[in-house]
């Protein structure tokens, strides 16, 4: 499969963007947040409103790529349910279980005074520190974002790049999955380097769900629970543990 000359300018300038300019803006609005989030109430609202804004205008770039593209479909970048119910029901149930035990555990750590929320960052935590909720609006905010990046993320980073690394640069799927892996952790630029390798780790367990599935319902529902389980239900430190973490 080639891409025409349309699909192709769509495509780089697309792929400019996740990954050049797209990280420079996210740790820009990320820096500005940790520094003016205790003077300006809005602010964490108005940042989480401009990258779910952002990340749904880039899911429609990938679609419009789709549209103009012949050699290039829904099925092509992953839009195709091919799991059994039971499988993906099951491996939804399996995270839940996989999560719940995960906060059980703090709790316990919590009774045995081994763990003091607040004073103790969670394990992912410190990388998105302020990124987390601190009012009930915020949470909304926060479950917004988590929903929105499973779903746009997943059809940009890992549908569409794949597809253009192997319409566009001829590459094995392997190959453009490992390069549409790149520019994703690239993407989380304003997490540092710890932060970055989490959601290397992270991405490639979603990656390698849609290689073997050709479908990315599951990545998508896996990722919108990740997301929800480290801003929305991971126990939350305290206001001024926050204001110093970073």
């Amino acid at each position: 499969m080639s891409f025409t000359p349309l699909t192709l300018v769509l495509a780089v300038v697309l792929v400019g963007y996740l990954a050049v300019v797209s990280p420079l803006l996210g740790k820009r609005s990320y820096d500005k947040l940790a520094r003016t989030r205790d003077q300006d109430p809005m602010a964490y609202r108005r940042m989480f409103t401009f990258w779910s804004a952002e990340l749904w205008v880039l899911a429609a770039v990938a679609l419009l790529v789709v549209a103009v593209e012949p050699g290039l479909d829904a099925a092509g970048i992953g839009l195709v349910i091919k799991e059994p119910l039971d499988t993906a029901l099951g491996a939804i149930v399996g995270f839940l279980v996989a999560a719940t035990a995960v906060v059980l555990v703090f709790k316990w750590l919590a009774a045995k005074g081994k763990f003091v929320p607040g004073r103790q960052a969670v394990p992912g935590q410190q990388a998105i520190s302020h990124l987390l909720p601190r009012t009930t609006a915020e949470r909304w905010y926060a479950a917004g974002l988590s929903v929105t990046a499973g779903i746009t993320e997943e059809i940009v980073y890992r549908g569409l790049l794949i597809a253009v690394g192997m319409g566009a640069l001829g590459l094995s799927k392997e190959v453009a999955a490992v390069c549409a892996l790149a520019v994703f952790v690239v993407g989380h630029l304003y997490q540092g380097w710890r932060g970055m390798l989490v959601v290397t780790l992270l991405g490639a367990v979603l990656t390698s769900l849609y290689l073997r599935s050709g479908s990315l319902l599951l990545p998508i529902l896996l990722h919108a629970l990740i997301d929800l389980r480290g801003l929305v239900f991971a126990p939350l430190p305290r206001r001024e543990v926050v204001q110093h973490a970073g």
